[in-house]
């Protein structure tokens, strides 16, 4: 898309970082007075659908705004990303980021879950939500150890039994919590 983001003189630094960042590239500057300028830039879509313009007011302070129309489409540098929860795909990925911003959304299950950025059927990157303990001994007062030991083995066969047959529900709320944290 063609953007035109109107700022103060004093932000074009930060806002030309933001517009790179997020793949575009400038076209021209075009000053209006003294303290404004109008930068002409192309980005693509969607980079600036979810955050862009919020970015564009946190730099400002409320001060810059910006305008797109559409610009054709272009041929684009593209490889097939794959998002994999517990073994399962998920039709939402951006390899390192997403994983780790993932670990940090998705509740957590009592039991670990792997998160796994593949592209082509080769893992790049790997995050695990740890699994929540419950303490199965609090109930075991000193005595014999073997007790302990035969509880602690029965919640992790437990543990891999609901594994193999649990399924993940992920909220929609991670997912858009995901793309405006980039």
């Amino acid at each position: 898309v063609k953007a035109y983001v109107l700022c103060p003189n004093e932000n074009i630094g930060d806002i030309l970082r933001l517009i790179l960042e997020k793949r575009g590239h400038m076209e021209r500057t075009e000053s209006l007075d003294t303290r404004r300028v109008m930068l002409h830039c192309e980005l693509p879509l969607n980079e600036i659908l979810v955050d862009f313009n919020d970015k564009i007011k946190s730099i400002t302070r409320g001060y810059g705004s910006m305008d797109y129309e559409h610009a054709g489409y272009r041929p684009a540098k593209l490889v097939k990303l794959d998002l994999l929860v517990n073994g399962e795909p998920v039709e939402e990925g951006r390899g390192r980021q997403l994983a780790a911003k993932l670990k940090e959304v998705i509740p957590r299950q009592l039991y670990q879950v792997a998160i796994q950025a593949a592209i082509g059927g080769k893992i790049i990157a790997r995050e695990s939500v740890s699994a929540l303990r419950k303490n199965v001994t609090a109930k075991c007062y000193g005595g014999d150890i073997t007790r302990k030991r035969k509880l602690l083995e029965k919640q992790k066969e437990g543990k891999k039994r609901m594994k193999s047959i649990g399924k993940i529900n992920i909220p929609q709320e991670a997912f858009i919590e995901v793309l405006k944290a980039q």
